[in-house]
């Protein structure tokens, strides 16, 4: 099962979120002069490349709890635990529509949670719809207005997928009304991008 840590509100954050938009999502380059680096996974992205096709998990271990999961959530389709658990488990096999609808069937039973709608955005944003991401994480921090993540990802999906600069500075403005220090996982200050590229003309 995916592994989570807590963000500075003490909520649980799935560390796939974080990595997967956050930091691979991430344009190889320069943008504004701001460079954003790439960091190799199984399931890496660079603009302009497609997406990893989704695939069945090929551990038998990891498979055996897929299973189970399925097993669980049709006998018991009010277990929230395990719908999430089914929906992080096809995110980490990159079962992109599966785990979109496993997560669709949580937020029936849990709509105000910021969590798993940016998980669902990562999903939507690795199955090539930035625009149903964007609408994902708009709804977690609708759901939590201080969802960090949410909000660096929405910046980050309208910067590199939408070429939306205005927006994503907007975002990531927002960002920073939430928590004036925030960093981008490169170690670069999140206000630091901001005016490196409203000093480049990017933003209005």
């Amino acid at each position: 099962m995916a592994k989570q840590s807590k963000n500075a509100d003490g909520q649980y954050v799935r560390k796939e979120t974080f990595w997967l938009v956050t930091l691979l999502a991430l344009a190889v380059g320069f943008f504004g002069g701001v460079m954003f680096g790439v960091f190799k996974t199984d399931t890496a992205e660079m603009p302009g490349r497609p997406a990893p096709a989704p695939t069945q998990a090929a551990d038998p271990g990891k498979a055996s709890i897929v299973a189970a999961l399925e097993k669980e959530t049709r006998s018991n389709p009010g277990n929230l635990d395990a719908w999430i658990e089914l929906g992080n488990a096809y995110f980490d096999s990159n079962q992109y529509e599966k785990s979109i609808g496993a997560y669709r069937k949580a937020l029936e039973i849990d709509p105000d949670n910021a969590n798993i709608w940016t998980d669902m955005g990562v999903m939507y944003r690795r199955n090539g719809n930035p625009q149903e991401a964007i609408n994902a994480f708009d709804k977690a921090i609708e759901a939590d207005p201080k969802h960090e993540v949410s909000r660096m990802n929405k910046g980050i999906v309208l910067l590199h997928d939408l070429q939306d600069t205005d927006g994503a500075v907007k975002a990531w403005e927002g960002l920073l009304e939430v928590n004036p220090v925030a960093m981008a996982p490169t170690g670069r200050s999140v206000d630091e991008m901001v005016q490196q590229i409203k000093k480049q003309g990017g933003a209005q």
